[in-house]
């Protein structure tokens, strides 16, 4: 008993310690771009384009981590998933929208290959986005130290045989040896030298309370693909 309570207090330092790291890369840029509206107002003349670009940083920001805090309570609580009809497609499309920024400050082009007329999934909109973030964000900085070649990020969007909707998002960078492919989902293992090793984990979790499976693997040429699958929602299936 004495036992099973010290690794549960021991979980929670590590995961309270987890989420703190992730929370402060968004809160720190919130105050970064705070300080730059300032800067940008205290002018002789004052920059309002600039000014109102970095307040707008500023709230996509504080939702992305409003976000995380969504998705922590979420996995505690499964009750708190809300689960409706939705096009992957969109899912995508939205996140693009949400990490342009990285993708332009990184040097890294993007190419879209989404299937038209994907059949709909049931899912939670903010986690599958989150799930999308991680595995964008995943692949931006495995590209950081390639300097021979483009930094290119590919996304697709497919059905297989039996129908079910598959992403992947791929990626050619540093790689992903095989005996490293699975573990990366595990809890607190990390490749990152700064990493916590949760971001993985939780997308796992994320997926799997949806019905499907994430995987990840080594590419032919350089890099990785991180893929995941989800069945459709019933009421779309023919």
């Amino acid at each position: 008993m004495a036992l099973a309570r010290v690794n549960r207090v021991t979980m929670m330092v590590e995961l309270t310690a987890s989420i703190a790291h992730e929370v402060n890369q968004p809160l720190a840029a919130v105050v970064a771009n705070a300080e730059a509206c300032l800067r940008w107002l205290d002018r002789e003349t004052p920059d309002l384009a600039a000014a109102r670009r970095s307040v707008k940083w500023v709230i996509d920001d504080g939702n992305r981590a409003g976000e995380v805090i969504r998705r922590v309570r979420a996995l505690a609580n499964k009750s708190d998933i809300e689960k409706v009809p939705l096009d992957v497609n969109d899912v995508v499309r939205e996140v693009i929208a949400l990490v342009q920024r990285e993708l332009t400050s990184h040097q890294v082009s993007l190419q879209m290959e989404l299937a038209p007329a994907l059949p709909m999934t049931l899912g939670d909109r903010v986690q599958l986005q989150q799930v999308m973030i991680n595995l964008v964000m995943n692949g931006i900085e495995a590209m950081q130290s390639t300097t021979d070649r483009p930094r290119e990020l590919v996304i697709r969007s497919r059905q297989d045989e039996t129908r079910q909707v598959i992403v992947s998002v791929t990626d050619c960078g540093v790689g992903i040896s095989p005996e490293d492919a699975d573990r990366l989902f595990n809890v607190f293992f990390t490749t990152k030298s700064s990493g916590m090793g949760m971001g993985l984990s939780i997308c796992r979790s994320i997926v799997e309370a949806h019905g499907g499976r994430l995987s990840a693997s080594g590419n032919e040429g350089p890099g990785a693909t991180f893929q995941f699958v989800l069945p459709v929602h019933r009421g779309d299936a023919s």
